[in-house]
């Protein structure tokens, strides 16, 4: 959510700018702008919709400058337009800011600017932070000053900054949303993400909460807000350039979907070692596992239906009672975290607001916090005591894919240790599971071998208004998930239900043109019959049904109107592998509509406010 780039170097930042923004655009925006300084002082270019017409902007009236900053704009305070773009000015231009995040006193402290004369050209949050910062540091030291604002400031920020008193110099800070600060050969660099400063850095500091930093051509300068000084830690950045490249492929989401195979067996390579799960940051003792009697895991969006698969599994295969709940209820709530309770979160990027603040309440109640999560050095695995990477590699695209099968992944993984370990689990039974675990990758290859059957059914039901979606058990969160998906890139409505509960409301909805989904690989139970007469309940309302069946299984064949096979899988793996083909369903579909695909309207990848 929302973009910054930062730079004082050797060359003209102008152009590193508009690239690293470039390579933020996956995490969601609908304006953007630059802030450079120039020998009469700062000057900015704004410009609304996507970052082609900044550059437009910039072609015509083109700026040269070693010292500026850049940023791309989701809109929360105000509607999209060039005056709520950032950069924002203080003090009739003596200072530049760009913000990620959201001031929530705002409205107190733009009052109080107000009765002192201050006027104001925007809607936004950060303009008032912007004049807020100005007027702290009219007078005498300018980090002093600036500390003293941002004690006031409540809320989340990342911000950005120039200053015409100091040419040279940029200043960036953060509390709650995230910010790194990265050198390399032309200079020092600020940006909300690695892939934004990728090719320019060759190590970064992942600035903590309540830091400040001073970036001049003499080097970098951190305190936090009590005016301590503090001694940065650089990192080394391992991340490769091509993993934020599409690769030939015709969008990034297309490319992730079939980088699920690579994901899916690097983590099969990691983490089994000759049949021996092992979890090298997990730093989690057998007797704390003996000991523990409830998991509650806490998530947002796609991973809280990972969650949800976690859940079922974690309570199938071991003796943990296990709850879900979504980040921004569980903060709201008085959940009773008890001594032998560990709160698991899961997220993409390390950064989910309602997530942190979920995980910083478990923290003060004593609970240890266990992340699962696919960004080394972000905010979610610093404040975690036990860690699970999901090695997915940079998730381009909005809508996630690769990353939420490393998470089910993941969490087949501790579910076996853990059972292991507390003896839940007969040698057999494990000795069958991970075998059948190592068949998954080549099953989701299968499953993208037979894209081109799938395209076509996606071509033929995209058009309707609204589709339901419906599966049981370990495929009830894909249905979710399978519904996620399209309404996020393809803009259909798409509701997700356990398909036990369709008679409860849902069923009013089907007729000749309403596409139902429905996931229908074999369970080997009674499971397996009753979604059988759930589709028949479908049938017997004219719903045009799509089924997810098992190769081989013809039982569909004349209750159906389309069938998408996927390879015979164990139930309690088959998400793993049946979400693969929802996802390329929602692809296709969204394809035909003809919308953007890897930055749908209105979504941000990585939400970082509440």
């Amino acid at each position: 959510m929302c973009g910054i780039v930062g730079m004082v170097g050797s060359r003209n930042a102008v152009p590193v700018l508009m690239e690293g923004l470039k390579r933020l655009e996956y995490r969601g925006y609908d304006s953007a702008g630059v802030a450079v300084f120039q020998p009469a002082g700062l000057e900015i270019r704004r410009a609304v919709g996507r970052l082609s017409e900044l550059e437009r902007k910039l072609a015509a009236h083109p700026l040269d400058s070693t010292l500026g900053i850049g940023h791309t704009r989701w809109a929360t305070h105000g509607v999209a337009s060039e005056r709520n773009c950032h950069p924002h000015l203080g003090q009739e231009g003596r200072l530049a800011l760009v913000h990620n995040g959201i001031i929530e006193n705002y409205q107190e402290l733009k009052a109080g600017l107000v009765q002192k004369g201050v006027t104001f050209s925007s809607e936004t949050d950060t303009e008032v932070l912007a004049q807020f910062v100005a007027d702290c540091t009219t007078e005498g030291d300018f980090v002093c000053g600036l500390r003293n604002a941002l004690k006031q400031a409540r809320g989340a920020y990342a911000i950005g900054m120039l200053c015409t008193d100091q040419p040279d110099t940029l200043y960036a800070a953060r509390l709650g949303s995230p910010l790194i600060v990265g050198k390399g050969e032309n200079g020092l660099f600020i940006a909300s993400d690695v892939p934004a400063i990728l090719p320019q850095v060759e190590e970064v500091i992942y600035l903590e909460d309540g830091e400040i930093a001073r970036l001049t051509p003499d080097g970098v300068e951190v305190w936090n807000l009590a005016g301590e000084e503090v001694s940065p830690k650089w990192v080394k950045v391992e991340m490769e350039d091509t993993a934020v490249d599409s690769g030939g492929f015709e969008t990034f989401m297309l490319k992730e979907i079939h980088e699920q195979t690579r994901v899916l067996r690097g983590l099969l390579d990691t983490y089994l070692v000759d049949e021996n799960i092992v979890l090298p940051d997990l730093n989690m003792p057998d007797q704390q596992i003996r000991e523990l009697e409830r998991i509650m895991i806490v998530s947002c969006g796609t991973a809280y239906y990972a969650a949800m698969y976690g859940r079922l599994l974690i309570e199938k295969f071991t003796s943990i009672a296990v709850e879900t709940d979504l980040g921004s209820e569980f903060r709201y709530r008085s959940p009773k975290i008890s001594h032998g309770t560990l709160v698991a979160t899961v997220s993409q990027s390390g950064e989910t607001a309602d997530t942190l603040a979920s995980v910083k309440m478990a923290k003060e109640a004593g609970s240890p916090i266990l992340a699962i999560c696919n960004v080394f050095g972000s905010s979610l695995v610093r404040e975690s005591d036990h860690l699970i990477y999901t090695h997915a590699g940079p998730e381009i695209g909005v809508a996630s894919t690769k990353a939420f099968t490393a998470q089910l992944m993941a969490f087949v993984l501790f579910t076996l240790h853990v059972a292991e370990v507390r003896g839940d689990l007969s040698p057999d039974k494990r000795k069958e599971l991970l075998a059948d675990l190592q068949k998954i990758p080549t099953a989701v290859l299968r499953v993208l071998e037979g894209k081109e059957g799938i395209r076509e059914i996606a071509e033929q039901h995209h058009d309707g208004p609204s589709s339901l979606y419906l599966g049981r058990r370990f495929n009830y969160p894909i249905a979710l998930e399978g519904a996620l998906k399209n309404k996020e890139i393809s803009y259909q409505h798409a509701e997700g239900y356990a398909a036990g509960e369709m008679k409860h409301g849902p069923i009013a909805l089907i007729n000749d043109s309403l596409p139902v989904i429905c996931i229908c690989t074999e369970t080997a139970d009674e499971v397996d019959e009753k979604m059988i007469s759930n589709v028949r309940e479908v049938q017997a309302r004219s719903g045009r049904i799509i089924a997810i069946a098992t190769e081989g299984d013809e039982r569909l064949a004349d209750i159906t109107t389309d069938i998408i096979f996927v390879p015979r899988t164990r139930e309690s793996l088959s998400p793993l592998v049946n979400v693969v083909a929802l996802q390329l369903l929602a692809y296709y579909a969204a394809q035909a509509r003809g919308t953007d695909i890897d930055k749908p309207r209105n979504l941000a990848k990585s939400v970082t406010v509440e």
